[in-house]
């Protein structure tokens, strides 16, 4: 009986801890939190270096298959993508640049495309509590979507809204 109550006791205090974490996600019309993060050739990248384009930020890992079927649905979205002049910013945030590397080998973007390294800079300023993590942001980067996988018809619907004015 004590074991019981023990546990029940636990289980109500992870509860209580859950239920009192602020909300992570970012309301839609927010101001995307800015960021500065290198890429692969140790470039620095900003945010605000595509002001006045429509970002995908994807916040994810090479380890965890969400995220790959994330990409490859990123990857059949290109043509719209590439119409509509869209960036896609990948932040890993738990990964090495090998690791990385080894993720994206034989992967072609045809649209913008910066495979970013976090510092935790990223991690810290999303409040990042699921992987993967996709935002879509409008050209003065205010968040028009933010929450989880987004299968390709997800993405073509919203960068579609997002690219009408």
């Amino acid at each position: 009986m004590k074991k019981v109550v023990l546990r029940a006791l636990a289980v109500l205090a992870v509860l209580l801890l859950v239920v009192s974490l602020p909300a992570a996600a970012l309301e839609r019309g927010d101001q995307a939190p800015e960021f500065t993060l290198k890429n692969l050739d140790g470039r620095e990248v900003s945010l605000s270096d595509y002001r006045g384009r429509i970002v995908l930020l994807k916040l994810a890992t090479t380890w965890c298959p969400t995220c790959k079927q994330q990409t490859d649905d990123i990857l059949r979205a290109a043509d719209l993508l590439v119409e509509h002049d869209v960036v896609v910013l990948e932040v890993f945030v738990q990964d090495s640049e090998r690791m990385v590397r080894r993720f994206l080998r034989g992967k072609t973007f045809p649209m913008t495309f910066e495979a970013l390294m976090d510092n935790g800079q990223a991690h810290r300023a999303y409040n990042v509590y699921l992987i993967p993590r996709m935002l879509v942001l409008d050209r003065e980067h205010r968040v028009y979507h933010d929450g989880g996988q987004l299968f390709e018809e997800d993405l073509r619907r919203l960068v579609g809204e997002v690219a009408v004015p």
